[in-house]
């Protein structure tokens, strides 16, 4: 019996692909790009977005839920991670949260996403950036990717379990936030809200793979002083007034982050994640005239960091960032110049991490529906960032997982093969149906 029931949900989805790539292209075309990525923050589409989900899940039988974050309410969080007041005002940017109760007392699933996307950018040639154009057998459009394929795939299983009649023991709840491309005060929000499941799969581009951890990622700036003087003519030592190049200082502190790195990838390694924590300089901006001597150098620098080194505040990086000042001082101490003039750091983002142990049974269930569709599953950490601190913090098993090439989201001709689209859909589906249970 309980066989046919997942063939009947797999047929289902297999006879109404085409339904499912048109929710896709349905949310694509709706250009929700998170308003802080232009220079005047303006007006945003993402409660357009939320309308369609809204309807959506009301024609599913959901109880739905909208509202906006309010800095105000969220300021017992300051310290914390996403605490991000400086964002203004919420307003239009609705975060959504619907649930379908379950038939008795089965365990409960919440499936998670941001609506939000990064600007659509240059150099698309495949496509326009919220076209939702089909071509070659995939679905392009900002989003497509990251993450609109995700919740598609995630709203439209369930569609595919409740259209198989199929009623089940626990409920299935959905949150879709706002924010998480620049700040994540819209997952501060949901969890402040209160709401919590069982279990959760957070629909962020996995390939596939059952990530049951991110990592933490600190943005930082180190500011290195110099001494600006003219290039082209000799000077005295520093101490009697002559010129220092922060440039030459800045080679010598990336040189000093090689010698870091080389320590990091030694002592900062997880099994389930391919590459150590390093850290990246990211952006070099420095020198003000072609014959002067800099006389100044920023650092802007991506670190990351693992779970485990979390602080007391579950503001993960508080640790890390200590070992990152602890570590810019000991270089400048080395130097006579900087002993004396020393660098400053200015933080932009800690952006936390999180893990569900690999052996957690939900880890296992969502395994074997993937490799039941897919032939194959993989379980592994994923590198960069998502939404999922916070929920695993407030004691939700998490796993990051759908379908799309997290090497594609923000790219020109971002796109989604609509073959991983279904088959991701499928495992989702298959997932609700064996952790919620038939009633």
């Amino acid at each position: 019996m309980y066989d046919n029931l997942r063939e009947k949900v797999i047929n289902w989805i297999d006879l109404n692909s085409d339904q499912i790539v048109s929710f896709l292209q349905e949310i694509i075309r709706v250009p929700s790009v998170n308003p802080w990525f232009f220079d005047e923050p303006g007006e945003s589409s993402e409660g357009d977005v939320q309308d369609i989900i809204q309807k959506k899940m009301e024609d599913l039988g959901a109880q739905v839920k909208r509202w906006e974050p309010d800095p105000d309410k969220l300021v017992k969080y300051k310290g914390f991670p996403n605490y991000t007041p400086e964002r203004g005002s919420y307003q239009g940017r609705p975060n959504l949260y619907a649930e379908i109760p379950g038939q008795s007392s089965g365990k409960s699933i919440l499936l998670f996403g941001h609506i939000d996307v990064v600007k659509a950018g240059s150099g698309w040639r495949e496509a326009e950036p919220f076209s939702g154009l089909i071509k070659n057998g995939k679905v392009y459009g900002r989003g497509a990717v990251d993450m609109k394929g995700g919740v598609a795939s995630m709203i439209m299983a369930i569609e595919a379990v409740k259209s198989s009649g199929i009623p089940l023991a626990g409920s299935v709840k959905v949150g879709t936030v706002v924010d998480e491309e620049t700040g994540g005060m819209g997952i501060l929000s949901f969890i402040d809200e209160g709401y919590r499941a069982d279990a959760c799969i957070l629909t962020e581009p996995t390939d596939f793979l059952v990530a049951p951890l991110c990592r933490g990622i600190l943005w930082g700036k180190i500011t290195i002083k110099g001494r600006s003087g003219h290039i082209e003519i000799p000077h005295g030592h520093w101490s009697s007034g002559g010129a220092v190049d922060a440039i030459k200082k800045a080679r010598y502190f990336m040189d000093m982050i090689d010698n870091l790195n080389y320590d990091w990838a030694r002592r900062k390694v997880h099994p389930l994640q391919d590459l150590p924590c390093q850290i990246y300089i990211a952006q070099i901006n420095g020198g003000e005239y072609p014959t002067a001597f800099a006389n100044e150098v920023e650092l802007v620098f991506n670190a990351q960091y693992l779970p485990s080194e979390r602080d007391d505040k579950f503001r993960r990086g508080g640790k890390v960032q200590q070992e990152i000042l602890d570590f810019i001082k000991n270089v400048s101490n080395a130097d006579p110049w900087l002993r004396e003039n020393q660098p400053t750091v200015e933080w932009y983002m800690d952006a936390d991490c999180a893990e569900t142990p690999s052996d957690h049974e939900f880890v296992q269930l969502l395994s074997k529906n993937v490799n039941f569709i897919r032939g194959q599953s993989v379980v592994k950490g994923i590198g960069f960032h998502t939404d999922m601190g916070w929920l695993v913090n407030s004691g939700i098993p998490t796993i990051n997982f759908a379908a799309g090439d997290p090497r594609v989201a923000h790219q020109s001709d971002e796109h989604i093969k609509i073959e991983d689209l279904i088959d991701a859909t499928k495992s989702i589906a298959l997932t609700i149906l064996d952790w919620c249970g038939e009633d």
